[in-house]
């Protein structure tokens, strides 16, 4: 079966570097007094970037975007695809807003699956790639998650509610896919979600269940709980991608996870019997970017060399929802 692949990968953090210390300052007040220490020893966070007001998802996007598009790629690029968890609004699709920015004029989408959606977006390209829809596919994340942090809490149970927000950090992901003549490209893409356990973590406001309330715009989650259902409910989801592509766990050379802390790495790798030092990280400089993580993960470790041509790589996604995805690729 045809494949596509990644041809270019960039992205984005914005200029502005948060450490935990301004976390603490920004959210101590008489009800809550927050160490910095505690962010670090939670969620093994040193710091994380915020994008100026001014600066949008799509701004994110964009930039990341400019990193990889070439004079040639204007013209042949016939399909842009945002994937992501934030937006600049409800109306229109952001890959609208980034379509005019970018001054293309190939047909563009959204695509919105928590901080799933940038390797759903993958799945999604691949898939209109290999039945040749389209050739060349702009792929892109923008993730303004400073924009639902909430900074000040009425109780404890409030700010225990919210407490996972205060490792997220903006950024931009940007990626073109084309079919793939080599040995590069997807192998294996397994993806289930487990719809019952959808509010374990939300960002209420904005929809037509609380269309009009201000206090539902921030996030809320459980995501002691969602980790127990991800280890519960992922069954055999990496073994049936394995046996789909002919790989076992050792031929992996690297491990791309979306995750909410750097613990968690240490509990899949464990779980899975890898070293962890397969599992590439920048949680620790820029924290949970949603969706934009993996990718951007993805585009740090090409930029060090250490992601190298031919290299097996596992993308594994856990998303609100809940959602749980595994791709291999061979890159």
């Amino acid at each position: 079966m045809g494949s596509s692949h990644i041809v270019k990968i960039a992205n984005y953090a914005p200029q502005r570097i948060v450490s935990n210390a301004e976390m603490a300052y920004l959210i101590n007040s008489e009800r809550i007094i927050l160490n910095g220490d505690l962010l670090k020893e939670k969620f093994g966070i040193e710091e994380r970037r915020f994008a100026d007001e001014e600066e949008q998802a799509s701004d994110l996007a964009v930039k990341a975007a400019l990193k990889i598009l070439e004079p040639e790629d204007y013209t042949t690029i016939d399909c842009l695809i945002f994937a992501s968890g934030s937006s600049d609004m409800i109306e229109p699709a952001t890959a609208s807003i980034i379509q005019s920015k970018l001054k293309l004029s190939c047909p563009a989408f959204d695509i919105k699956n928590a901080c799933n959606s940038f390797v759903c977006g993958i799945q999604t390209a691949n898939a209109l790639i290999v039945s040749e829809t389209y050739k060349k596919i702009l792929l892109l994340s923008g993730e303004k998650l400073s924009a639902i942090i909430k900074f000040s809490y009425e109780d404890n149970a409030e700010f225990m509610k919210r407490f996972a927000s205060l490792s997220m950090g903006d950024a931009g992901a940007a990626a073109i896919l084309e079919k793939s003549d080599s040995d590069s490209g997807i192998y294996a893409q397994k993806f289930q979600t487990n719809g019952e356990y959808w509010e374990l973590c939300t960002v209420p406001g904005g929809g037509s269940l609380h269309p009009h309330d201000g206090s539902k715009v921030y996030f809320e989650g459980r995501t002691t709980e969602m980790r127990k259902v991800f280890f519960e409910k992922k069954g055999k989801i990496i073994e049936n991608a394995l046996n789909e592509a002919g790989w076992l766990l050792s031929d992996l050379d690297l491990v791309f996870m979306h995750h909410v802390s750097v613990q968690t790495f240490e509990m899949v790798a464990n779980d899975l019997h890898i070293s962890k030092d397969k599992f590439y990280s920048v949680f620790e400089n820029y924290g949970n970017m949603a969706a934009s993580s993996i990718p951007f993960a993805l585009s740090d470790a090409h930029n060090k060399n250490i992601l190298k041509k031919g290299n097996k790589i596992m993308l594994l996604g856990l998303a609100s929802g809940i959602s749980i995805s595994v791709q291999l690729l061979i890159w």
